[in-house]
């Protein structure tokens, strides 16, 4: 059951994060392609790695592939280093309604991640 709460959870976090990211871009919501091209830029494909990753782990994880659960661990540790790196931003731009949407997510992902982990053992 964990591995099918943790597949769906990757590929709807993944599709979530692609969403966002073309909202913002689209809203003309990303001031830093102006100020700031480079730094974004790369930031923007390490989200976009992490969000096909997810997507791509996820349906693994649902379909048994060998390599699902792999993908899924490595996909899940750079969504965790993004959901306790990009609250900052938000923080400073007093956008407090991200913050927690960052830490929802990040306690959701440590519960399926930990779950599946157990699982495992």
């Amino acid at each position: 059951m964990i591995r099918k709460t943790a597949g769906i959870f990757s590929i709807v976090v993944g599709v979530s994060m692609l969403g966002m990211w073309l909202m913002f871009y689209f809203t003309g919501s990303i001031p830093e392609l102006a100020t700031e091209p480079a730094r974004i830029t790369l930031h923007l494909a390490a989200e976009l790695a992490t969000a096909i990753a997810l997507i791509v782990g996820g349906w693994g994880l649902l379909k048994y592939k060998a390599w699902g659960k792999q993908l899924y661990l490595l996909s899940t540790g750079a969504l965790i280093y993004t959901m306790i790196q990009s609250p900052g931003y938000f923080l400073q731009t007093g956008e407090t309604g991200f913050v927690v949407m960052f830490a929802v997510l990040l306690m959701l992902t440590l519960v399926i991640l930990i779950r599946l982990l157990r699982e495992a053992s």
